[in-house]
């Protein structure tokens, strides 16, 4: 069976959620989020640019704990990395404003 291929991030979001179905994926998700927002002003504000370096480390961390131990599954990244950073903040905002829920 062909796997499908997403052409926009409105088709892709769909997908993303139900590989975020998990309450504590999108938990961890969240925070992972969450941290890496008040990372960028607390790199500025501190004049600490090395704060940006864990970036990466923090968003992808947290979420691949979800993945990996509570979703079972492969994170979307390694297939759709520009999609998938683009749903990680969707969800943080729909889960903020209430749109989405941790548990779905």
């Amino acid at each position: 069976m062909e796997e499908k291929q997403f052409q926009s991030l409105k088709e892709f979001y769909p997908f993303y959620l139900t590989e975020h179905s998990h309450p504590t994926s999108r938990i961890l998700h969240f925070i992972g989020t969450a941290i890496v927002l008040l990372l960028i002003p607390a790199s500025l504000l501190f004049h600490n640019f090395k704060l940006l370096l864990l970036i990466p480390f923090v968003g992808y961390g947290f979420a691949w704990v979800g993945h990996f131990f509570f979703e079972k599954n492969k994170p979307a990244t390694f297939k759709y990395p520009g999609y998938s950073l683009a749903s990680d903040f969707l969800l943080f905002f729909d889960l903020l404003s209430g749109k989405q829920k941790f548990k779905p």
